[in-house]
């Protein structure tokens, strides 16, 4: 878990682009969004407009078994099929693709240096990201900003993010194999920010407020004050817990397992009997969720939180919000992504009505661009 200091989403990662010629013939400003997790991808063909963002086509595929572990794309023909396939399915009709990489496999610290002019911010920088980082640069993708001037502006404060080059490389190879140019790249932690700011208004009285994003594997936190990134983290528990316990402890299939999260009937299993097992894995996840939350906010200042939003594919599950708010004595609410998002005609309704918090990730890098700084 890594603590991090504000920063603009909007700029994070931007040093890790490729460029080339636009296609003359595409619509202009079209462009892709992925968002490839663990077990799933998710695609949407973005158009921005006076209006914002606007979601054109949308798809969501379950990715095979172990394709993505680790935070690396292990499986680079399987992943690079299953987006062909969206692609083909959606109908869409971009090339450039906007994506991001998951939050574990990132390296966020903050430094505080001496004010530099221009020219020299970047020399400085990479002098002290050699004390940060615990590899060589030479093998990283680096990126950083200036988020605040401190001491009458004779200091910096400096956020510094930096992913091995394998990494990115797993991830942009694969686009490609997928005949799609990988043109920005992002990371989850702060997509949810965007998400977040391009759906809600600023917290009355400056409150903070905790974006959790339940993941397959782990869960995402990015804690918002004054309307800046103040904590990113992350824990390693996510929404496959409750089909590992149902396979584990009725010896049900995968299968059936992710059809009793659903609450209904699988095999010999009716939901009544599922339920004790799934209650405990939310007691096991709020829990974790809590400590985090008390390791990355309340452990550093007495102001109490003033919201947590939850997304992710495991965010509506049954008790979860009550449990956490129970917990966190704050108010606890599932997040739409798409409260304030134009959607085309061709996009399935349902589909967003029955996916909306598992995509609050792909909302959120909808907001970015090809071209970004």
């Amino acid at each position: 878990m890594l603590p991090s200091a504000g920063v603009s989403a909007s700029s994070v990662l931007s040093r890790l682009r490729s460029f080339k010629l636009p296609n003359p013939f595409r619509r202009p400003g079209g462009y892709l969004v992925l968002d490839i997790g663990s077990s799933s991808l998710k695609l949407a063909e973005v158009y921005h407009g006076s209006g914002g963002p606007q979601v054109v086509a949308l798809g969501v595929a379950p990715l095979p078994p172990t394709s993505v572990q680790s935070n690396v794309v292990q499986d680079e023909g399987a992943v690079a099929e299953t987006i062909r396939g969206l692609v083909t399915a959606t109908g869409a009709q971009a090339k450039q693709v906007v994506t991001a990489v998951p939050g574990p496999a990132v390296i966020v610290k903050k430094v505080i240096l001496q004010s530099q002019p221009g020219s020299a911010v970047e020399s400085a920088v990479l002098a002290e990201a050699g004390h940060l980082i615990p590899d060589s640069l030479e093998n990283v993708n680096l990126d950083y900003q200036v988020t605040d001037w401190i001491e009458a502006g004779n200091k910096m404060e400096v956020l510094v993010v930096a992913v091995k080059k394998d990494i990115i490389n797993s991830y942009t190879n694969t686009i490609r194999a997928a005949d799609l140019e990988p043109v920005v790249v992002d990371v989850d932690y702060f997509a949810l920010e965007n998400m977040f700011e391009l759906n809600y208004d600023p917290p009355a009285e400056g409150r903070p407020v905790a974006l959790v994003n339940i993941g397959a594997r782990y869960s995402s936190i990015n804690i918002l004050k004054d309307g800046r990134s103040t904590f990113t983290g992350d824990v390693p528990v996510g929404g496959a817990e409750y089909a590992d316990a149902l396979t584990r402890q009725l010896g049900v299939s995968p299968h059936d397992a992710e059809i009793l999260k659903l609450g209904k009937a699988a095999g010999k299993v009716d939901p009544a009997t599922a339920e004790p097992v799934l209650g405990s894995v939310t007691e096991f996840i709020v829990e974790e969720i809590q400590r985090a939350l008390s390791f990355f906010w309340t452990a550093a200042t007495d102001e109490p939180l003033g919201a947590v939003f939850l997304s992710g594919g495991s965010a509506r599950m049954p008790g979860l919000t009550t449990t956490l708010k129970q917990r966190l004595e704050c108010p606890v609410e599932v997040a739409d992504p798409f409260r304030r998002v134009s959607i085309g005609s061709r996009v399935d309704r349902e589909l967003v009505d029955t996916h909306g918090p598992a995509l609050a990730v792909a909302v959120g890098l909808a907001t970015r661009r090809p071209g970004d700084k």
